[in-house]
């Protein structure tokens, strides 16, 4: 089983960045796909981006293509998302998870692990 555990939020102004930070560890850690996903106040968790077992292949939801970018240090047992051009409706509370599907898993139940989350605050 993996755990996995978020650092990173913070508060920021728009157009700013923060990158965020996702510490897996545990058995096999590094078989697993890691996703970061995000839910707003009032809104379901929606898919951000994903990033294969070997980091070669990475995903991206649409608003955050060019922005947004993961990554993965295997010997490090981490994943980050870098998060440039930061605007007010990245605002949310992220989250990384552990998925021993297909690298381009979009849904939270694809998706076996969680993490607590950490607060992300753009303002405008």
């Amino acid at each position: 089983q993996v755990q996995l555990v978020e650092s990173g939020g913070g508060l920021v102004q728009a157009g700013g960045s923060l990158r965020l930070s996702c510490a897996a560890s545990g058995r096999r850690s590094t078989s697993y796909v890691i996703g970061w996903f995000r839910q707003a106040p009032g809104k379901e968790r929606d898919f951000v981006a994903s990033i294969s077992r070997s980091g070669g292949q990475s995903y991206y939801t649409e608003s955050v293509k060019g922005r947004f970018t993961i990554s993965r240090d295997k010997a490090e047992n981490m994943v980050y998302l870098q998060m440039n051009s930061l605007k007010s409706e990245d605002t949310a509370v992220y989250y990384c998870a552990a998925s021993q599907g297909f690298s381009d898993s979009r849904y939270d139940y694809q998706y076996d692990t969680w993490g607590q989350g950490t607060q992300v605050t753009v303002s405008s």
